[in-house]
């Protein structure tokens, strides 16, 4: 089977390790989801969908359960952003590039790489404000 990186496959979740998950991939190669990489729950026997990150020399594959590279995760994610803005009264998040990439985590299902990826986008687009504070949509959206 010829996989090439970013490329969509089916995942069955496997066994948890120290390092992440094993997982099968298309029913048929073995594969690793790092734990630092995940951003839900997932459960052993679950059906995902994941994306080539890595071909190993050993045949083994790295994936990833997000898109590979920065413009597919960035619109994902800044949409992510606005839809929590636009669901809270007021508009403003108690949440800003300072936060705790933990909260972060929790709260966004991303990383505080991606998430500050994602603001920085919206403040270039004009759609939200950076304060000490936390985040907040402009009246432009």
């Amino acid at each position: 089977m010829e996989l090439e990186i970013g490329e969509e496959v089916d995942l069955v979740i496997g066994r948890f390790t120290n390092v992440g998950i094993s997982v099968l991939v298309n029913d048929e190669l073995e594969g690793m989801l790092y734990k630092n990489e995940i951003f839900q729950r997932v459960r052993e026997g679950q059906k995902i969908t994941g994306f080539v990150k890595f071909i190993r020399e050993d045949g083994k594959i790295d994936v990833s359960l997000q898109p590979n590279g920065f413009l597919n995760k960035i619109g994902e994610n800044e949409t992510i952003i606005l839809e929590k803005l636009k669901s809270l009264d007021g508009g403003f998040i108690g949440f800003n590039d300072k936060s705790n990439p933990e909260d972060i985590k929790y709260h966004f299902k991303m990383s505080k790489k991606s998430f500050k990826s994602a603001i920085g986008g919206l403040y270039r687009a004009k759609l939200i404000l950076i304060t000490e504070k936390g985040i907040e949509l402009t009246n432009q959206e």
